[in-house]
């Protein structure tokens, strides 16, 4: 699916999107592209919904650092692949 901005830089997104993944997104800025995230209108209600009670008893502050870890993973692969397509140009 493709869209432009408007003269005031909105993205406009079709309702079956809306529809499947809600009214409110996060804007994440990766090198080598934009990506919009779906922000749940609860989170702790879809984090629990979607991992269970497996994560029960562990402390959020040990969920949060796992996570930016993870994260910080993440973006430094996406950039090492991003500056191996650049040095390729």
């Amino acid at each position: 699916m493709g869209t432009n901005t408007d003269d005031r830089g909105r993205i406009y997104l079709p309702k079956d999107v809306r529809e499947r993944f809600g009214e409110r997104y996060r804007i994440v800025e990766l090198p080598s592209h934009v990506a919009l995230l779906p922000v749940a209108e609860d989170p702790l209600s879809a984090v629990e919904d979607a991992v269970g009670d497996s994560l029960e008893g562990t402390p959020s502050d040990e969920l949060k650092a796992e996570a930016r870890r993870k994260a910080r993973e993440e973006i430094a692969a996406e950039r090492e692949e991003h500056d191996g397509r650049s040095d390729e140009a």
